[in-house]
């Protein structure tokens, strides 16, 4: 029996155990968190941090796995190639996603590879230079995913309160400054892409909600299709496929944000090599009629894909529930005209449990997913969706 290697068992990620079993894949888990619920789904289980490289490698080598994956993870996704190199099992150049999972050399790679990058600077301290960037910047930590500690900052004097902040959030203490680009389109570009062969052949790509009520950086869900014009779009294609040629990727998922500008140039913000979390793979699959999550698995062990991907069907999305306050959860009462278009909740938390002001993903309360008629219908229920569900906090 061919054996998998998978990092990370949180609730999202059971997923991708229950899939590499239904091929008939022996799953071995790797997680530092003694309460995770993936152990419980897993054939073995290693209470191992997925960041700790040679301690991974060493379980790898001893159970003699045929494949690795950090299934929707950005630190585990260095250790994940980084394995599988020293083993030579299948997997895209360490040193690519080690460009990827860190903010300031993804800069430095954009900038040297020809594409549009802000000015920006990697910062260890809180010496940084200011007369180099001209504001709006945003500040971020170099190594986080979610939108966790970063701040658009319009004001120098709020750089010390923003610094403090992504530090906080920083495994490596080191953030980054660059220029905040303003885009020309109402959505920030979101999604993911899969590559086969090194071809891009899924177009995931979503427009990306947020909630100026809470934290402006933080997606609240995403739509599709996509709300970009035609000619905008293609280079968005192009920019993308260039960027998988230059970091020569071979396969899997690969986490996205762009915008365009008023002069129809295109910028990658994000770029992460793993699926997009909030259930985005979940979307996909709805929209595009395909398993990404078997994509994943079965690219990661060598295995040939079935890459027949959908036309895409509109009008999908999803929406991560939240509130804007701290307390006791107790429920969640939906309008009609929302529960009417909702087609699945995904749910985190009971009556009960504490909850908190919704500055970070990790702070949704759960998922729910939509089908909707038309863009008209779709755009009135999200934009203005907080008043179509109430979180009931004591």
């Amino acid at each position: 029996m061919k054996k998998i290697l998978l990092l990370g068992g949180s609730a999202q990620q059971i997923v991708a155990i229950k899939t590499a079993q239904k091929y008939g894949f022996y799953t071995v888990l790797c997680d530092y968190l003694p309460d995770n619920p993936g152990q419980y789904e897993a054939d073995k289980f290693y209470l191992v941090s997925t960041t700790d490289k040679d301690a991974v490698l060493k379980v790898a080598l001893d159970e003699k796995v045929d494949g690795i994956l950090a299934y929707a993870s950005d630190p585990a996704a260095p250790t994940a190639a980084y394995v599988a190199e020293k083993m030579g099992l299948p997997t895209n150049p360490y040193q690519s996603v080690e460009t990827l999972c860190n903010k300031d050399k993804f800069r430095v790679f954009l900038k040297e590879n020809g594409f549009n990058t802000p000015v920006a600077m990697g910062y260890s301290d809180k010496n940084v230079d200011t007369s180099i960037f001209s504001l709006p910047v945003i500040v971020k930590p170099v190594d986080s995913s979610g939108s966790k500690g970063a701040t658009v900052l319009r004001d120098w004097n709020d750089l010390d309160k923003a610094l403090d902040f992504a530090f906080s959030f920083s495994r490596s203490h080191r953030v980054i400054v660059e220029e905040f680009i303003e885009k020309k389109h109402e959505y920030l570009i979101g999604g993911d892409i899969f590559v086969n062969d090194g071809k891009v052949v899924l177009w995931g790509l979503l427009n990306c909600h947020r909630d100026n009520t809470v934290n402006p950086l933080v997606p609240v869900g995403k739509s599709y299709p996509l709300l970009l014009d035609k000619d905008d779009e293609d280079s968005v294609h192009t920019t993308l496929q260039s960027m998988v040629d230059k970091l020569g990727l071979k396969f899997g998922s690969v986490n996205v944000e762009l915008v365009v500008d008023k002069n129809n140039r295109v910028w990658p913000i994000d770029v992460g090599p793993r699926a997009g979390g909030n259930m985005i793979p979940d979307l996909l699959g709805l929209i595009f009629d395909v398993d990404v999550v078997e994509m994943a698995v079965l690219a990661a062990m060598g295995e040939p894909l079935k890459c027949e991907i959908g036309a895409g069907t509109p009008f999908y999305a999803t929406h991560n529930l939240h509130t804007n306050k701290n307390g006791i959860y107790k429920g969640i009462e939906f309008s009609e005209e929302l529960e009417k278009r909702i087609i699945k909740k995904c749910l985190y938390k009971k009556e009960g449990d504490k909850v908190e002001f919704f500055d970070n993903a990790a702070k949704a309360l759960g998922i729910i997913f939509m089908k909707f008629d038309n863009q008209e219908d779709m755009s009135s229920i999200l934009g203005s969706i907080n008043e179509h569900y109430k979180v009931v906090v004591e």
